[in-house]
């Protein structure tokens, strides 16, 4: 995560505790900046977010184009001078690069254009992980056996516009910190036989095959036309002939699940996830009933001598409405 603020404050400041009260009781801009969609919303210390809204990103140039028609709609006295962001981004410094939208700006001069005072942002994958020990029974549903030890990492991965994956770690003094990183671009391994012909068409076609090549919006069309030769199809069409009973998608389906038990199960065994792992984006929480009665699980736990320890991991889906803002709203009330 990175901070840009001006002026500089100083929290520890005994002289002004009155008006840093004031500061830390005024609205934080949270927003939730994905490749198709943005969702902005207002948080602050005393409750869940508000004033959400939805955005989608084709009908904006650039980033501060998206957070600025946000905050037009917001009454003068309830602007936020705060913003925390979550962008579908690796976050290196000043640049932010969003490499499945093409927007491109920095930490500098989106504060500037937003007129903030301070401005932080993390990764999308980041935020949605501190959303973990927010969520309730009913926010996840269980996608397999196993029991979550307390205080023990925790995994986080979910397809949509590309693949998101980010662990969350236990501190030794209690609390949580997140760990971002790029494992939807690792190289993506076959099970079996179907597997490697669809991972060698890959290669050929994109001279990498990453995880995100297949488990995305663009990888399930991709994969529909790798086994039934209909050309890419709209994921929308191939999830909307699945629910339909439509044979072919809903292969295309399974294979798309399966597919996201293998990287599950490597992000379980890299991270030592015994905390669980949880399945969030914005595909798999559509096809609910389909995932569920998938092959995830059991390709999760297909890992050979190590099948007893992943077998004791639970994996849950992800059922809350807007988690990523919900993780963003626990970080603003534990002083980001």
């Amino acid at each position: 995560m990175l901070w840009e603020r001006q002026p500089q404050l100083m929290p520890a400041d005994r002289n002004h505790l009155p008006e840093l009260r004031t500061l830390v009781a005024m609205p934080v801009l949270i927003a939730d900046i994905g490749g198709t969609n943005s969702r902005c919303a207002l948080a602050d210390v005393t409750g869940p977010p508000h004033a959400t809204r939805s955005f989608a990103n084709a009908g904006f140039a650039g980033l501060a184009e998206v957070l600025a028609a946000y905050l037009r709609d917001l009454p003068p006295a309830g602007c936020p001078r705060r913003a925390l962001l979550a962008i579908a981004a690796p976050i290196r410094g000043e640049e932010i690069t969003m490499p499945n939208r093409g927007w491109h700006t920095t930490v500098t001069a989106l504060r500037a254009a937003l007129g903030l005072d301070e401005l932080q942002v993390m990764n999308d994958f980041a935020a949605l992980a501190h959303a973990l020990p927010e969520l309730s029974a009913a926010d996840v549903v269980a996608a397999g056996g196993g029991t979550a030890l307390a205080n023990a990492p925790k995994v986080v991965l979910g397809p949509g516009t590309g693949l998101g994956v980010a662990g969350l770690a236990p501190l030794p003094g209690g609390g949580w910190q997140a760990l971002p990183g790029e494992g939807g671009h690792v190289t993506l391994g076959a099970h079996d036989e179907q597997e490697e012909r669809i991972i060698a068409l890959a290669r050929r076609h994109f001279g990498h095959c990453s995880a995100e090549r297949l488990l995305s919006g663009a990888g399930l069309s991709f994969l529909h036309d790798a086994l039934h030769g209909t050309g890419e199809l709209a994921p929308a069409l191939i999830g909307a002939r699945a629910l339909g009973g439509d044979a072919p998608a809903r292969a295309t389906l399974e294979t798309f699940f399966r597919l996201l038990g293998t990287v599950a199960g490597d992000a379980a065994l890299t991270l030592g996830a015994l905390g669980g792992v949880y399945i969030g984006g914005g595909i798999v929480p559509r096809y609910r009933d389909a995932f569920l009665a998938s092959g995830f699980r059991a390709r999760f736990e297909a890992k050979g001598r190590y099948r007893d320890y992943l077998r004791a991991i639970p994996t849950w889906l992800i059922v809350a409405g807007e988690p990523t803002l919900t993780g963003l709203n626990a970080c603003v009330r534990r002083g980001y």
